[in-house]
């Protein structure tokens, strides 16, 4: 008796060993040694983040692509498709949690760090005239302006909520099978991402030459930096993942029933709004 090969609704997919996760993992330690060495002022230190940064974007390439092609194969089915869905959970579970530790950071320090160094008893205080006042270098931090919030995060604040809006009318496209919807959507959000980005490295710049904010004025530079910084990163991987779906879209890829890898990138750029939301109100605004 021949026995009947599985389907993919009822056979979870196993893919053929691969030395992807060695190569990736070997990529990471150069990224991360050449940082190091760098940061210490040893000559190598650069071109080994170089080095590891071109094998981490090989692997991904390659690694991403083969899985790209398993999916259109038809190799994936019900199961793979609530596995995929579980990690994206998961993922953004732990990216939540990520901000929350730099915003707690924030919170501790404007409500207790600062407050408790500026009302110690003058007669113990090694900085009398120090005051609770907010935004704060902290003691002994260097002087600079903050940022206003009515300037360039205004505007990036409008470019990321406008995004979010073409990005749900490209789903929307998706669902009603309007591939030039799903198209120009997707392209208008990417744009709007680009500029973001573009603006946020303008503001950088003005912050460092003219404002005198930098990682070295104290506590509210060291978290501002670390909160928008760490944003930006996340929308410049945001708009890389926006750019691979509208590829995969104009070669025709994804339907009404079948766009994990579309809602799952939409997860995490709506996630990224919401970031940038707190965080205009916290580290600018208030």
């Amino acid at each position: 008796m021949t026995a009947t090969p599985a389907t993919p609704t009822t056979h979870y997919y196993v893919p053929q060993p691969t030395l992807y996760p060695f190569i990736l993992s070997g990529g990471m330690f150069l990224l991360a040694l050449g940082f190091i060495l760098k940061m210490n002022a040893y000559a190598p230190g650069p071109w080994i983040m170089i080095a590891g940064t071109a094998t981490i974007v090989y692997v991904m390439f390659h690694w991403f692509g083969k899985v790209i092609a398993e999916n259109q194969s038809g190799a994936y089915g019900e199961w793979e498709d609530k596995s995929f869905r579980y990690g994206m959970i998961w993922f953004i579970a732990s990216e939540v949690a990520f901000f929350a530790a730099f915003f707690g950071a924030l919170f501790y320090l404007r409500t207790l760090s600062v407050p408790a160094l500026a009302g110690m008893d003058p007669a113990f205080s090694l900085w009398k005239d120090f005051s609770a006042a907010w935004p704060s270098a902290g003691p002994k931090g260097a002087s600079f302006t903050p940022v206003g919030a009515w300037g360039i995060p205004a505007l990036n604040t409008a470019l990321l909520l406008g995004s979010g809006a073409t990005l749900t009318w490209a789903h929307w496209g998706l669902l009603q099978n309007k591939r030039s919807q799903l198209a120009l959507g997707l392209l208008l959000t990417i744009l709007l991402g680009a500029a973001f980005i573009g603006f946020q490295a303008w503001e950088y710049h003005h912050a460092y030459t003219g404002l005198g904010l930098t990682l070295g004025a104290g506590v509210y530079g060291a978290t501002f930096f670390m909160l928008t910084g760490f944003h930006g990163f996340h929308v410049t991987l945001g708009a890389i993942m926006l750019i691979v779906v509208y590829g995969r879209c104009l070669k025709g890829h994804f339907t009404a029933d079948r766009h994990f890898a579309f809602e799952g990138v939409a997860w995490y750029w709506h996630f990224v709004d919401v970031v940038w939301l707190v965080l205009f109100v916290f580290v600018y605004w208030v």
